[in-house]
């Protein structure tokens, strides 16, 4: 990419695309062109055929979609496959109209079956059934990276998809009704030590910055325990050290890879500048073309209680952590194998310990009290 193209990133605001646009400022990318929601409806073909016959972007970034953990995915199935086919056809069909030099559309590891074997290769694509929890989102991710791959091979674009790990860095979401695991445990950890430490000024200063349920900070102390006991922060026992049990979903044993948004940013302008479609093509024993896409990810993994732990030993918790094994917690294991990226020269940087540290501080504003 030249430094003074004109670069789309779709979705700026949320976790992956402002890490891709910090990245690019950084990096010294100067035509960077973003919308809103309200000053872009990308569900709307015709408002997106408008913005790209007037900008002519000539690099397209997809980190638009609709997101959310395990209950989210579930709940709002309709939405999620709606609102993320939407999204992404109406991005990538005006891309191709509108002769974008190259675009890269971001999906998730979630594509992937729920008993896949491990790790995960990109060649292992729709080899069996999806995870029924987030079933509706991973189609749409999968018609995506195909409406990449078909618009490559008769149209000759150059339409790269991408499917970076779990992600969690600044800007993560932290609403316990919606968040994923790792940004629900921290805050659930912040919220317990303080309650733990009598520290009911972080706890107001926390809910009015993100009220539960419309419990803030102003709200009553009865009322703002019964609402944090709801999500699974706990006041058992109260004195002069309180006694909190922190609710983890689950029973722990799930494994995960984690990835530091800013390096999954790094990888995606990695791929842009180095990587082409044509790089990629490789011909089954049909010699089909399929299976171009790139997965993004550390190839190291911890388990959702390993994550709790470390995460409690960094914080400086000292109450319980309990885990419910009746609450959904997804598949058992998934593990990428990023072989293909790494190829081509790219490695993560960010391990997992020194990531909690970063996220806690840009959610707390605090340093973690306790090194590793």
């Amino acid at each position: 990419m030249e430094k003074d193209a004109k670069i789309f990133v779709a979705g700026d605001r949320g976790l992956v695309g402002s890490a891709i646009l910090k990245k690019l400022k950084d990096a010294g990318y100067t035509n960077l062109i973003t919308r809103t929601r309200n000053e872009l409806d990308l569900l709307d073909c015709i408002e997106v055929s408008h913005f790209f016959l007037k900008c002519k972007p000539d690099y397209v970034f997809i980190a638009a979609a609709k997101v959310g953990g395990i209950v989210a995915n579930n709940k709002y199935r309709a939405d999620f496959i709606y609102e993320n086919l939407m999204i992404q056809t109406n991005i990538i069909h005006y891309s191709y109209l509108n002769k974008v030099k190259k675009l890269i559309f971001l999906g998730s590891t979630c594509i992937y079956p729920k008993n896949c074997k491990q790790p995960i290769k990109e060649e292992y694509l729709l080899t069996g059934s999806l995870e029924y929890t987030n079933e509706p989102y991973a189609i749409a991710k999968i018609a995506g990276i195909k409406m990449c791959e078909s618009y490559n091979l008769q149209y000759a674009t150059n339409f790269i998809s991408v499917m970076p790990t779990n992600l969690y860095g600044p800007n993560d979401n932290y609403n316990l009704e919606t968040s994923h695991v790792l940004p629900a445990i921290i805050r659930k950890i912040h919220l317990g030590r303080a309650i733990e430490m009598n520290d009911w000024e972080t706890i107001r200063e926390d809910l009015n910055k993100l009220p539960i349920e419309k419990i803030t900070g102003k709200s009553p102390k009865q009322n703002i325990l019964k609402t944090l006991s709801k999500y699974g922060i706990d006041l058992i026992e109260e004195n002069d050290s309180n006694l909190v049990e922190i609710e983890i979903w689950g029973s722990g044993k799930p494994l995960r890879e984690f990835l530091w948004s800013e390096d999954m940013a790094e990888a995606c302008i990695f791929i842009m500048n180095e990587i082409n479609f044509s790089d990629l093509i490789e011909l089954s024993e049909e010699k089909q073309i399929r299976n171009c896409h790139l997965n993004i990810g550390t190839g190291k993994e911890i388990s959702i209680k390993d994550l709790a732990y470390l995460t409690k030993e960094l914080i400086g918790f000292k109450g319980k952590l309990a885990f419910n094994g009746d609450k959904p917690e997804g598949t058992l294991r998934k593990i990428t194998d990023p072989t293909k990226l790494q190829k081509f020269g790219w490695h993560h940087k960010i391990e997992i310990a020194e990531g909690i540290q970063m996220m806690y501080k840009e959610y707390t504003g605090i340093d973690v009290l306790v090194q590793p």
